[in-house]
């Protein structure tokens, strides 16, 4: 059975190709960013031609898209509409009157109210109270008036979020259904399917942003499943979602808002992965791409995972892995500021034009360029070979664009760009470690992406971390990833109840019509139900209290103590205290897994070490003056138990790991590699 992991990213489209009994196979395809699906199909294309894969052969294929967060970013969605009951039309404009920018010379919105604009939200006559009584009934009239009205005004998405349709859904129901009788080709959103719990402004943006980008992720998804099948590949599409488990196509239609971070949780699984083959659990992961760099914490094996995400700037109540994305990667372009001061990212010279070395038309200084004149990179073996370098015009452009302008020699210049780049990225790391009351030295660090080993070490040493994993095929992690997610169903429904006051009957009773619901989903993945594991999880704060902390637990007589006290550990971890007042219950969250698995890659492990170093390059290593005769080794050719020092590079044909003076190197079982500070427990 040949399976096929696809991750998308600004730059490289990475592709991974497992086979029974064979070596993992990997690729990188330039990312066509006008339609990402064709990179992908492109991809599909070149199996045949480099590693005789013939398409029919082809039984799974999985996918992780950005095709939602960039339709948000680039604010590419169609036309949508907004059904609300009466007096809640401005809910969406209205938000929290919180701000996260005060002083700002130019305040901008913090909400996002251009979603739906004023003429395309509608109120409905219809009222359902807190109970879930009917105050008022639906006025069906006024469904079919704004139907018709937004679709005269060239809507292709209408999000509907009345009332308290959390506890009664009658109305959301009934209004859909007058709607796709009259207009079927439609995109609807319900609330009460989409985010059935309480807080109406957070439910509303969440299901307007889900009626956002439907038609976006419909027609994406169809042209690649339609590419696929032409291709002559009969697997089902398969999607990472935002959990960093998978889904049919199909499914992952139904909720497109949960595919945020399709990509970024498919590192994070990936990671994970190559962590439990090495026996280390406690992680810090960072994906370090072209365009951006996704930091995330693995702590006992499972990766932190976070009620809400934050997308282009907006809070949108959807769970995700919690994944830190910050505007710096290969491609990010160095520039300096009106007082002069030396600034790198968050714009990205992507892969069109890509880095001045790239030879595309790139005119701005990148953290690639610097890369080159650092000498951490070889011109004639980047992407394996695929892409031909030209270190002189990094030089070129760092000397016009940055040394130049700052009194410094261009090696100055671009040791300057990586200075500045791994600061913001080690800010990263301590948001998603100390922000959640974890020490980042308790834990190893793992860099993927394609140029996760140039930075790796920088970061560690200014975080205090004494170990480093290397994966195998870091370069294409996540695409790896994909091939070990499981497929992964979630639920949530509102249960407001003090936790002191609970009933386990209707606990039980409702856990059970979220596992009803996630079983439905499950039989479309075709996926038996001995073969599924279910979670529960429920949302608990202190009575009085609007922010909440998920629990997990286990249905049983001691639920009340055990919620209360998972409750009080999780909010003395990240906040430092917690009182011993009244808590209550917010929502249950039920999880259904089913699948996944480590992929082992021993069958690539070299037998012996022959012949592994390439030669020597001078480097430049930061804290040192003048440069480095480093030694070059060919990843491929390092077998388990080979030893190293510092400086080394490491070369593959996915990713360049640069090892400086005072660490270690030490090839593992499984071809991955451990980095260990000099004196530090390997």
């Amino acid at each position: 059975m040949i399976e096929i992991g696809v991750d998308i990213g600004g730059t490289f489209t990475d592709v991974v190709c497992r086979a029974p009994n064979q070596p993992l196979r990997v690729m990188k395809v330039p990312t066509t960013r006008a339609d990402p699906s064709r990179a992908v199909l492109e991809a599909v294309r070149q199996l045949n031609e480099q590693w005789n894969v013939a398409p029919e052969d082809v039984a799974r294929f999985v996918h992780g898209t950005t095709v939602a967060t960039n339709a948000v970013l680039e604010r590419k969605g169609p036309k949508t509409g907004l059904l609300t009951t009466a007096g809640f039309k401005d809910i969406l404009e209205i938000g929290r009157q919180m701000r996260q920018t005060m002083y700002a010379a130019v305040l901008e919105p913090e909400v996002p109210a251009y979603l739906a604009p004023g003429a395309l939200r509608f109120e409905i006559g219809e009222r359902v109270a807190f109970d879930g009584e009917i105050v008022r009934p639906l006025d069906e009239q006024d469904v079919l008036d704004a139907a018709a009205a937004l679709v005269a005004a060239g809507v292709e998405g209408i999000a509907i979020c009345f009332l308290f349709s959390f506890v009664n859904p009658m109305h959301e129901r009934r209004a859909a259904e007058i709607i796709r009788e009259a207009y079927p080709d439609i995109a609807l959103s319900l609330s009460c399917e989409v985010d059935p719990a309480f807080r109406e402004y957070e439910r509303t943006v969440v299901t307007t942003f889900d009626a956002y980008i439907k038609p976006v992720i419909d027609r994406y998804l169809a042209n690649l499943e339609r590419g696929l099948e032409q291709a002559g590949v009969p697997a089902p599409l398969q999607i990472m979602q935002s959990r960093g488990g998978i889904a049919t196509s199909e499914v992952a239609r139904q909720r497109p808002v949960r595919l945020f971070l399709s990509g970024p949780a498919a590192g994070v699984v990936g990671a994970r992965m190559v962590g439990q083959s090495a026996g280390i659990t406690n992680l810090i992961s960072v994906d370090i791409g072209g365009t951006s760099s996704d930091i995330a914490l693995i702590r006992a094996g499972e990766p932190l995972i976070r009620p809400e995400g934050h997308v282009a700037g907006y809070n949108i109540r959807v769970p995700m892995v919690d994944v830190n994305a910050i505007g710096s990667g290969g491609g990010s372009i160095a520039w300096l500021d009106p007082a002069g001061g030396l600034r790198v990212g968050p714009h990205s010279a992507g892969s069109e034009p890509g880095p001045a070395c790239y030879d595309r038309g790139g005119e701005n200084a990148t953290v690639t360029d610097a890369s080159i004149v650092l000498g951490y990179l070889d011109p004639d073996y980047f992407a394996g070979g695929t892409v031909k370098l030209r270190p002189e015009l990094s030089h070129k452009v760092i000397e016009e664009k940055v040394a130049r302008p700052l009194g410094l020699s261009v090696e100055e210049a671009a040791l300057g760009i990586h200075r500045v780049v791994n600061t913001q990225m080690t800010e990263g790391i301590r948001l998603v470690s100390i922000r959640q009351g974890y020490d980042p030295r308790d834990f190893a660090l793992l860099p993927l992406g394609g140029a996760g080993g140039i930075h790796a070490v920088p970061l560690a040493d200014e975080l205090g971390i004494t170990r480093i994993l290397i994966a195998r095929h870091p370069g294409v992690l996540s695409a790896t990833g994909l091939l070990s997610a499981v497929v992964e169903h979630e639920m949530s429904a509102a249960f407001p109840r003090r936790v002191d006051e609970l009933s386990l009957p209707e606990m039980r009773a409702s856990l059970e019509e979220l596992d009803h619901r996630c079983g439905e989903l499950m039989v479309k993945e075709r996926v038996r139900s001995e073969d599924v594991e279910i979670s529960y999880f429920a949302d608990v704060c202190f009575v009085g209290q609007s922010h909440y902390l998920e629990v997990p637990f286990v249905p049983g007589e001691d639920t009340a103590a055990e919620l209360r006290n998972g409750f009080r550990a999780a909010h003395r971890r990240i906040f430092g205290h917690a009182a011993y007042t009244p808590t209550q219950v917010v929502n249950l969250r039920a999880i259904h897994r089913a699948g996944g698995e480590t992929i082992s890659d021993e069958a690539s492990a070299p037998a012996t070490g022959e012949n592994a170093c390439k030669g020597t390059r001078q480097i430049v290593v930061p804290g040192y003056e003048g440069k480095f005769e480093a030694a070059i080794y060919d990843r491929e050719r390092l077998a388990p138990g080979v030893t190293l020092v510092g400086p080394a590079v490491l070369e593959q044909a996915d990713t360049t790991t640069v090892v400086p003076i005072g660490w270690s190197i030490r090839v593992i079982e499984g071809g991955n590699v451990l980095l260990s500070r000099d004196g530090a427990k390997g």
